[in-house]
């Protein structure tokens, strides 16, 4: 896979986001981390993890995928957003890489087999912006029966999610706010793009969950939490909502942590909006999957931790509600 265009004798475009940065010989992209090289787009960060971990999968957060099981997590430094309230912007913001640290595909993949991972996850900063190194692990891992995970800001290009649906089986897509400008001006990127990729996504049949981050005054209105909450009912009512606390952080320490009353109103907001699986994260009460038919509690998640489970799943790997029967979207197996 080819993830650039030549311009000319000295011109590339990047194909790897929707910023779609031309570059000329020596110059790097928004993000940091994708250098045009002789007319070659060369991926800065290839191989040069700057964060790995064992994490639940709930963390990412993925709530109907493969529930209790771990995640083998990775990350780079580089970003194409600017996020003032980027809890991870110490290697998203930075761009400096320390090539001492070099795991390679095939070593990444080893590592989740020796830690009995179900999943691989591409996360901490914006993974479309390591989008060669995090393909070619990806590809290794589905070889040994490992699925994987994109934690994104649903930023990449049309090109790369044409090829994501070969490969990754699962998102997370961060819905930030639903106001144009906001997204223009604070986190550099662009709304209705970030829309398309999460529709994209939907039809490509990949599993997608989505999380909006609460930040008080930025995001937090009633019509624009509605917008987002009707926006994702529109894609599909089985796509769980994460709603998720804001806790200050880099640029924004000023403001304070979002109000429990402003989650629950959001989360009723869901609800209305005809969303099934409505979820507050950054909260220390238990989060729990509800039968959208009958209220059973199907699943009972306490800081990550899987309480009780008990879905119903059959052979082809379809999710039901002991109770009544009804299907749970997800995937399980």
């Amino acid at each position: 896979m080819q993830y650039f265009e030549k311009i000319d004798n000295e011109k590339i475009k990047c194909l790897l986001c929707r910023h779609h940065c031309i570059l000329k010989n020596t110059q790097t992209g928004i993000c940091g981390v994708n250098k045009n090289e002789n007319g070659k787009l060369v991926n800065l960060v290839y191989g040069h993890p700057s964060a790995l971990n064992i994490d639940p999968v709930e963390k990412k957060p993925l709530f109907h995928f493969l529930p209790g099981s771990s995640v083998l997590s990775f990350g780079t430094v580089g970003c194409n957003f600017k996020c003032p309230f980027c809890q991870n912007w110490r290697i998203s913001q930075n761009h400096i890489v320390d090539t001492s640290v070099f795991v390679s595909p095939e070593k990444m993949v080893d590592l989740a087999v020796e830690y009995k991972c179900k999943s691989i996850a591409y996360t901490y900063n914006e993974p479309s912006v390591f989008y060669p190194y995090a393909r070619d692990v990806g590809i290794l891992a589905k070889e040994k029966g490992i699925k994987n995970i994109f934690v994104t800001d649903g930023f990449e290009s049309v090109y790369e999610i044409e090829d994501m649906a070969s490969w990754v089986d699962a998102c997370n897509v961060d819905l930030k706010s639903f106001n144009k400008e906001y997204y223009k001006k604070v986190l550099k990127g662009d709304l209705d793009f970030v829309l398309d990729t999460i529709k994209r996504l939907h039809d490509k049949g990949i599993w997608q969950e989505i999380t909006t981050l609460i930040v008080p005054g930025d995001n937090d209105s009633e019509a624009e939490l509605t917008q987002i909450a009707e926006f994702i009912a529109g894609v599909g009512v089985e796509i769980p909502w994460h709603i998720s606390r804001f806790h200050p952080d880099y640029k924004d320490t000023d403001k304070i942590p979002t109000p429990m009353e402003t989650m629950i109103k959001a989360y009723e907001i869901g609800k209305k909006a005809g969303l099934k699986y409505v979820y507050l994260g950054n909260v220390t009460t238990p989060v729990i999957t509800f039968c959208p038919k009958c209220g059973e509690e199907l699943i009972v998640r306490s800081i990550y931790r899987i309480e009780k489970n008990i879905l119903k799943i059959d052979e082809n790997g379809k999710a039901h509600c002991p109770k009544c029967g009804e299907i749970i979207q997800g995937v399980w197996k």
